[in-house]
C-alpha cells in the first residue's frame, strides 16, 4: 500500500492502531536521509495521541547511531529495543563524538522507531506496522544538507554508502507494509 502525505496522515494513524489491535504497538519507520522520517514520526505521534494512544515512546535512530560509521551497529540494536529484557539505548553526542546518557524504554508502552536502519530482516517480524518513506535521491540530499549542512556535508557520501548497504542487506522497502511519500 502506498500513501501520499500529508493527506493520508489520518488514515495512516488509523491503520497503525488497527495493525496493533490488542498487541503492543510497535511502528518501524525507515527511509533514506532527508526523506522526512522525523517529520512523519512527529506528525504520526500527534495523530495517534489525538486518537487516544498514550505513552508512545519515540526513538530516533539519530540518537542511537554511534557516530558517522554507525548505521549498521544501530540497526542491529533495534530488535533489543523492542523485545529486550532491559530495553534502551545510549544517546550519542554528535558534537563530542561519544555516548552520553542511557535512555530506558518501557517494554509495555507503544513504540515508534524512526530512522534509516529501523526496518531490517530481524526487526520487521517484531513490529505491528512497518513503514518505508520514499523520496528521490537528489531531493533527499537537498533536504538533508539544507537541514544539517555543515555537520552532514562532509559525511554525505559515506553515509549514503551505509544506507545503500543497509538497503541491499535488508530490503526495507520490501519489508514495509506501507510505503509513503510527501507530496
Amino acid at each position: 500500500m502506498t500513501m501520499r502525505l500529508p493527506a493520508a496522515l489520518g488514515a495512516l494513524a488509523d491503520r497503525v492502531i488497527a495493525d496493533a489491535a490488542d498487541r503492543r504497538m510497535v511502528v518501524l519507520l525507515d527511509g533514506g536521509s532527508g526523506s522526512g522520517k522525523s517529520r512523519l514520526a512527529d506528525e504520526l505521534a500527534a495523530a495517534l495521541a489525538e486518537r487516544g494512544v498514550t505513552g508512545l515512546q519515540l526513538v530516533r535512530m539519530d540518537d542511537v547511531y554511534p557516530g558517522w560509521r554507525g548505521l549498521a551497529d544501530a540497526a542491529a540494536q533495534v530488535p533489543a529495543l523492542i523485545t529486550g529484557t532491559d530495553p534502551g539505548y545510549w544517546r550519542w553526542d554528535w558534537q563530542e563524538h561519544h555516548r552520553t546518557t542511557r535512555v530506558v524504554l518501557d517494554p509495555a508502552a507503544p513504540l515508534l522507531v524512526e530512522g534509516c536502519g529501523a526496518l531490517t530482516r530481524d526487526s520487521a517480524p517484531l513490529a505491528t506496522t512497518r513503514l518505508w518513506l520514499t523520496m528521490g535521491p537528489e531531493d533527499r540530499k537537498t533536504r538533508a544538507l539544507g537541514r544539517d549542512g555543515e555537520l552532514f556535508a562532509p559525511h554525505w557520501d559515506d553515509w549514503a554508502d551505509q544506507e545503500r548497504a543497509h538497503w541491499r542487506a535488508n530490503r526495507p522497502a520490501r519489508l514495509a507494509d506501507i510505503r509513503a511519500r510527501w507530496c
